[in-house]
């Protein structure tokens, strides 16, 4: 029989929740569920994973009789399944019981040696267990079913759906964890002791700070036990939190009582190091994950999807791509979104490619030419513009993807030479004859998306609506990586030859939008693959509306109208001075709401008194209804600046507003030129911290032009009440901001220093 947390025997049939998952011993599963009446039931299930392997009948046969006996082996039988994502018909494959999921890549490495490399195709390989599982059962995160347990063995009756958009999420433990050090020097290390652990749950506090150090661990310990959550929050528990707790217990001989889960497994003490890793043009960083079974830990510095859209989302997604909640919350988007291609693979009885072999078919250099370009644009128009109405395609790649069938089996597929679906331009034919697994996945997480969205915008509740919003929110993002990983080499499911079609259909649909709205006497003042900024003059904003309307009708694919602006600037290059820019501009909404793109206001790297200080203008220039209005108010927007270099130049800002953030994109040894971020990451370096590529660092600039380079800047962990931040640096990255806006009228750095600066005579630049 299975136990509940609380010692007690769990009925042999229970409704509740799916909260956690995970491998226990070699052949079984442990599931965590939270009961209608509030029980954390622990369930086992028999499991084990699955391998398939594909070649020759005659040389399957033989691996066979190679294979008796084997310790990996629990048992094989001979199955049909669809090999490659492109074949027209099942074939005989070997269905092999792998006997523990830990020996699955040592056994799969055998099997090719076996086939001498090239006999054999293997699929299911490298499937984490728990999503195995999961797909396997046909279940997901936080589903709620009825599961019978009977002799270590489990079946399940979903009472949920994973299309479902209304559903319910059980009350939830919920706990925040900090630690306080006594520290011995500049930065906390690991061999500083405890001075205070603090746990946070439902508005109350409890302090664990009396006796010693051994006494706070094991109070900890038992602290946990009794608030008995199911989510801890952490900020760095992965990284430095958790490793630092079990250090100080192994010092003080009670790692093996250091027991945070709900089973009986300590935080281990060895602390492992992270992963770097290259993806879209930027290096990134992820700490290894700290495991509590039978809880979620959620670390809020090693997520993105918590961090971007909150439990709500978090939950959204692991529900929805049946990734387990632990994994959900510090997985990639891509990682989250290919979990449910892997699904629907499982499903349709295709096997997923341990090695891909999907190449991009060959083309000639003027194929290349004519196929391999990205999304349309039109140039802004640099300058103030008045009335200015912004249309955007809803989620126009991924709606291309599933309305227009394309997946890496379906563009050029051998079944449909003459297919009546072609891709714009490049004349490639896409299948009629099946629906690829890309389009299928996408359908499901458009429709919710729809739906969330629509939920959210006739809703009453403001919690509903957040709620919603956060879903849908989270959704998106699974929406923008799928087109992307259409064309990434190591996509299970992806295609060059699909991306590039994409990018076509996506480039018809707003060149045939543009015609329809030029027809209607709309002047287009910038477009960007798939949004377009239309003026009109004396146009309403129903014109607009119905514009809309009429290009959904024609092109085929949503788009809908965004608002007008009363105005809005698109800005030039700060290098090249009247060249457009893309993607850079700021505006106000005729209801007041502003919008910016690409100006230091977005920027993750600059300091919130710049920000602060840019927005503030941007809000004073949104008073005015037109461009007529804003020119007047530009003396009132010089004004806000003057305020904040009065501000910089008394001293009055706080050291924290002024903290740069930067990314790095190579460990900080590697750093050629002495660049601010790699000094400030020697500085943590020499006091003992790992900083790793990918990571990001925070540091106040202290003396730019310093011939001393620790002296430069400092690290933000070393900042104290004696640091200093140069007035000059500062001074300029405020200026430069101001002028960046103001570009379009003539306002430079300099003329913005001589405007602001120069009549206040304790400033000195030079």
């Amino acid at each position: 029989m299975s136990q509940s947390s609380s010692g007690s025997i769990s009925p042999s049939i229970v409704r509740g929740w799916l909260l956690d998952l995970y491998p226990s011993n070699p052949r079984e599963m442990t599931i965590w569920v939270i009961s209608e009446d509030g029980q954390r039931l622990k369930l086992i299930d028999r499991f084990q994973p699955k391998v398939y392997v594909a070649g020759k009948e005659e040389d399957l046969k033989r691996l066979v009789d190679r294979l008796v006996g084997s310790k990996s082996v629990a048992a094989w039988r001979f199955t049909e399944k669809f090999v490659n994502l492109s074949d027209a018909e099942k074939s005989k494959v070997l269905e092999i019981d792998v006997t523990d999921w830990r020996r699955m890549p040592h056994f799969a490495r055998k099997i090719m040696r076996l086939g001498s490399y090239e006999k054999f195709r293997l699929g299911n390989v490298d499937v984490p267990d728990a999503q195995a599982y999961l797909y396997d059962r046909d279940i997901f995160p936080l589903a709620f079913m009825e599961v019978r347990a009977e002799d270590k063995m489990l079946t399940y009756r979903l009472l949920d759906s994973v299309e479902s958009e209304n559903y319910a999420i059980p009350p939830l433990h919920i706990v925040w964890v900090s630690v306080d050090v006594v520290k011995a020097g500049k930065i906390p290390s690991f061999g500083d002791p405890v001075a205070r652990i603090v746990l946070k749950s439902d508005g109350k506090e409890v302090v664990l700070s009396k006796g010693d150090e051994r006494a706070k661990l094991l109070a900890f310990v038992e602290a946990v036990k009794d608030l008995d959550p199911d989510i801890v929050f952490t900020h760095g528990g992965d990284s430095t939190l958790f490793p630092y707790l079990a250090r100080r217990a192994l010092l003080n001989d009670v790692l093996d009582r250091l027991v945070l889960g709900r089973e009986e497994v300590p935080l281990r003490a060895k602390r492992k190091h992270g992963m770097t890793f290259f993806s879209y043009g930027r290096v990134y960083f992820k700490a290894p994950m700290r495991r509590l079974y039978g809880r979620i830990h959620v670390d809020v510095e090693n997520t993105f999807i918590y961090r971007d859209c909150g439990l709500d989302g978090l939950f959204e997604v692991a529900r929805t791509c049946r990734v387990p909640l632990h994994k959900a919350a510090r997985a990639s988007i891509g990682t989250i979104m290919s979990s449910l291609q892997l699904y629907q693979a499982v499903k349709d009885d295709v096997l997923i490619p341990w090695k891909k072999r999907e190449p991009e078919t060959f083309k000639s250099a003027w194929e290349l030419l004519i196929a391999d370009r990205g999304g349309f644009i039109f140039e802004p128009k640099v300058g103030l513009h008045d009335w200015v109405g912004e249309v955007d395609f809803a989620s126009m790649y991924p709606f291309l993807m599933a309305k227009r069938n394309i997946s890496a089996e379906t563009v050029l597929c051998e079944c449909c030479p003459a297919s009546s679906l072609r891709v714009p331009e490049l004349g490639y034919n896409v299948c009629e004859k099946r629906v690829g697994i890309v389009p299928k996945t996408l359908r499901l997480v458009l429709k919710k998306r729809a739906d969330y969205k629509q939920l959210r915008s006739e809703g009453e509740d403001p919690k509903l609506k957040e709620v919603y919003d956060r879903r849908q929110n989270a959704l998106k993002w699974i929406l923008v990586t799928c087109f992307g990983y259409l064309g990434y080499k190591n996509a299970r499911f992806g295609k060059v030859d699909a991306h590039i079609a994409v990018c076509a259909f996506a480039r018809d649909a707003l060149l045939r939008t543009a015609r329809l709205a030029e027809e209607r006497g709309f002047q287009i003042v910038h477009g960007i693959v798939d949004s377009l900024w239309l003026k009109k003059e004396g146009a309403t904003a129903q014109e607009f509306v119905e514009l809309c309307k009429d290009i959904t009708r024609e092109i085929g694919v949503p788009i809908s109208f965004e608002g007008r602006y009363r105005w809005i600037v698109f800005l030039p290059s700060r290098m090249h001075e009247g060249v457009p820019v893309l993607n850079r501009y700021y505006g106000v909404f005729e209801n007041g709401k502003i919008k910016v793109r690409g100006i230091e206001a977005r920027r993750r790297d600059t300091p919130n008194f710049i920000r602060d200080a840019q927005l503030d203008m941007i809000t004073v220039l949104g008073k005015a209804i037109d461009s007529e209005g804003f020119m007047v108010r530009l003396p009132e927007a010089l004004g806000v600046l003057k305020g904040y270099v009065k501000k910089l130049v008394k001293g009055e800002v706080a050291v924290e507003d002024l903290l740069v953030a930067k990314h790095l994109s190579m460990d900080p040894s590697d750093y050629v030129h002495n660049v601010f971020q790699a000094i400030a990451a020697m500085q943590l370096v020499s006091e003992g911290i790992e900083v790793s590529a990918g990571q990001t660092v925070r540091y106040l600039i202290t003396d730019a032009e310093s011939k001393r380079l620790s002296l430069r800047v400092r690290a933000a962990e070393l900042v104290d009440e004696s640091t200093r931040y140069d007035l000059k640096k500062y001074l300029e990255l405020l200026l430069a901001a101001g002028a960046n806006i103001l570009s379009p009228f003539d306002f430079t750095t300099e003329k913005l220093y001589d405007l602001a600066v120069k009549n206040q005579k304790q400033v000195a630049l030079n």
